[in-house]
């Protein structure tokens, strides 16, 4: 393959050197303007003078973190939290309405109300009780399937 021609510099038109293994294989990517200021805002850092070698260095010299996103799991998360909220707000309530309800009545529609009461709590625990079975159910079912 080295012939007299291509080594020598007679034989040759001139130019470039051809490589040995050339780059001929080319991937597009398309970017909207926000992710495209992220990506020159990145490659300035890198101090790289092209962005195919700065791209080529980022896809394969570095370790990438592949972070999945379960929308159910998310929902699920702000709607727990959200009731989590509320149920504490219920407690806050709670002991405001003890306290109304030592300071304003006798004591025995106090204590008629606070049976009334009583009664609305117990649901409360049930509906805590259930609360929590189905988190783990879903934490079992859902969430540790990568460990």
């Amino acid at each position: 393959m080295n012939n007299k021609n291509e080594t020598s510099p007679i034989g040759r038109k001139g130019g470039r050197i051809p490589k040995q293994d050339p780059a001929v294989y080319c991937c597009m990517v398309r970017f909207n303007s926000a992710d495209h200021a992220r990506f020159l805002t990145l490659f300035e850092r890198s101090g790289m003078r092209t962005k195919a070698h700065f791209i080529v260095s980022r896809i394969f010299n570095e370790e990438f973190k592949v972070i999945k996103i379960d929308k159910g799991a998310v929902d699920y998360y702000t709607r727990l939290t959200t009731f989590y909220a509320q149920f504490r707000g219920i407690g806050v309530n709670y002991n405001q309405l003890i306290k109304a309800l030592n300071a304003n009545f006798t004591e025995k529609k106090a204590l008629a109300f606070l049976y009334k009461l009583e009664n609305e709590t117990k649901e409360l625990v049930a509906l805590n009780r259930q609360i929590i079975r189905l988190t783990e159910e879903f934490e079992q079912k859902w969430l540790r399937k990568s460990t």
